[in-house]
């Protein structure tokens, strides 16, 4: 009963929290109607793990995507590790959290890489979805085309966004070194709408794999040449592994670096420029 009580009292609360020092320690608007902790002082206990995986794996002039990005928590800290010459892309499905990201984004530090924020969600077709709210916590919001989390508790409300792919992303925004993907048990549909991201360009996949779905993502990473691990597992050395993992980080097997660097082209978003970090596109 309290924790229902904290929902409804969290319900479009805007609170402004801080990441740690080592990450540059912006200010980031957040809301705890995404997640009760973001009622922490903070953002250092919300995800540890995610921060880790921040540090571990985003390299200065990186590249990155943030897919089901939230409130920017995993963008905010790679936009500091990737510095000026890198590029973040948060997309996120939700238009308030969008809304959010974007204020935090107008305030961000000068030496962080720019984050560009689009609105869509990410799927298997160039299509339109309908997103259903989680009653307890935004976090948990889903397509009704995916079974979300058990954590839901049902949904308060619906409306219809815009579906884009992966591969459609990769011909407008330069391409990804690191892909991060959070999306609610839709994970199948967005990396199929990804043949030419991971065999063309083949970035590192930090990604949460449903239960439902883990013999499919399964089969379709390994037949892409990925090698899987469990991401919780203790780096950089972390054992691989048969089945994807809650939290699997896929790294693409070596192949020839003259085909790769042939392959990765930039998209079309690749030499514009972005004055201001708050920036954002529409599909």
């Amino acid at each position: 009963m309290l924790r229902a009580l904290a929902e409804r009292l969290s319900r479009d609360r805007v609170v402004r929290r801080r990441l740690p020092a080592r990450l540059g320690g912006a200010r980031l608007f957040v809301t705890p109607d995404a997640a009760l902790r973001f009622w922490l002082p903070g953002l250092e206990r919300v995800d540890p793990d995610l921060l880790r995986w921040t540090e571990e794996l985003v390299e200065p002039g990186a590249i990155v995507w943030d897919v089901g990005a939230n409130v920017g928590l995993f963008a905010f800290a790679a936009a500091h590790r990737a510095g000026t010459t890198g590029r973040v892309l948060a997309i996120e499905t939700d238009d308030w959290l969008t809304s959010l990201m974007r204020r935090s984004a107008a305030s961000a530090p000068s030496p962080s890489a720019p984050v560009e924020i689009l609105t869509a969600a990410v799927s298997g077709d160039l299509d339109t979805a309908v997103l259903a709210i989680s009653r307890r916590g935004r976090a948990g919001s889903h397509l009704d085309t995916s079974t979300g989390s058990t954590q839901t508790g049902g949904t308060r409300r619906r409306w219809t966004v815009v579906t884009v792919t992966l591969d459609w992303l990769l011909d407008r925004f330069p391409a990804p070194d690191l892909v991060k993907i959070d999306v609610e048990g839709a994970e199948v549909a967005c990396l199929q709408g990804a043949e030419r991201l991971l065999s063309e360009v083949r970035p590192t996949l930090l990604c949460e794999v449903h239960a439902q779905n883990v013999e499919a993502v399964g089969q379709l990473l390994r037949a892409a040449g990925y090698r899987l691990h469990d991401a919780r597992a203790a780096g950089p050395d972390r054992p691989p592994i048969d089945r994807p993992a809650w939290n699997t980080l896929a790294v693409a097997e070596e192949v020839d670096p003259a085909h790769r660097a042939s392959q990765r082209k930039p998209g079309r978003g690749a030499d514009r420029v972005d004055s201001s970090q708050g920036h954002s596109d529409e599909p």
